[in-house]
C-alpha cells in the first residue's frame, strides 16, 4: 500500500473533520421524526492543508499523486488527532490549488480532502 511521501506536512491550521450520519430519517405526520441507522459504517472527511518545503517536494508529490495512486488509490496517513494509522484518498480524485507561501514556491501549500469510511 503507498502512503502519504514523507516530505509533505500536514498544516492543523485549517484541520477540519466531518462524517455523514448514516441515519435514514422518516417524516411524521405528526411529532418527531422517525430515525433509524441506515448505515453501519460512515464515511469521514478530513480537510487538510498539505505543505511542501521545496518546489521539488511539490513536483515530486505530483508525481506520486499522478503515478503511484493515479489520482483515486487509497494510501496510509497517520491522522494527526487519533495517531492512528488510517487507509485513505482524496475525496473524488481531487486536489486543491498549490498557493506559494515564499517567493519562487520554496513553500507551498495545496488544501486536500481526505475521506475513508469509519
Amino acid at each position: 500500500m503507498a502512503s502519504l511521501p514523507s516530505y509533505v506536512l500536514v498544516l492543523l491550521d485549517g484541520y477540519a473533520e466531518d462524517q455523514e450520519s448514516g441515519v435514514t430519517k422518516s417524516e411524521m405526520e405528526r411529532g418527531l421524526s422517525k430515525l433509524r441507522i441506515g448505515q453501519s459504517r460512515v464515511a469521514k472527511t478530513i480537510s487538510v492543508n498539505l505543505v511542501f518545503e521545496s518546489a521539488s517536494d511539490a513536483n515530486n508529490f505530483e508525481d506520486w499523486y499522478f503515478g503511484e495512486i493515479k489520482r483515486i488509490g487509497f494510501f496510509d496517513w497517520l491522522d494527526p488527532r487519533t495517531n492512528m494509522l488510517r487507509s485513505v484518498r482524496f475525496k473524488d480524485g481531487a486536489l486543491g490549488q498549490i498557493q506559494p507561501m515564499s517567493g519562487g514556491f520554496g513553500m507551498s501549500k495545496r488544501s486536500a480532502v481526505l475521506e475513508y469510511l469509519r
